[in-house]
């Protein structure tokens, strides 16, 4: 058990993941790289509810900011905790010539 800003937490603290760069890529999938020093794939097509249809839009997709370790966009009208992105992305490894794995 642990306590944090008043809250008591039954289970153990966990090290923050942050993300620190977004770079959208094509067909609205985004290259993420984490605090860890990761990078993973995440395909923002699997963001569900009407909050996330904005990211339809080239214009708001293709500029995200990093916010507090967050990716938002549009103002930050839209955002996605970290953790989500995490769990929901897949490992991107390059080789020597930049190529993926």
């Amino acid at each position: 058990m642990y306590e944090k800003n008043g809250i008591c937490y039954a289970d153990s603290p966990s090290e923050e993941i942050r993300i620190t760069e977004a770079k959208p890529l094509e067909d609205r999938m985004m290259l993420v790289t984490f605090s860890t020093g990761e990078r993973r794939l995440f395909d923002t097509k699997k963001l569900n509810g009407p909050v996330f249809r904005a990211l339809d839009d080239e214009r708001i997709f293709r500029h995200p900011v990093i916010q507090l370790g967050t990716i938002t966009w549009d103002d930050w009208k839209i955002d996605i905790a970290p953790e989500t992105v995490y769990r929901e992305s897949v490992p991107y490894d390059v080789d020597e010539r930049g190529e993926a794995l």
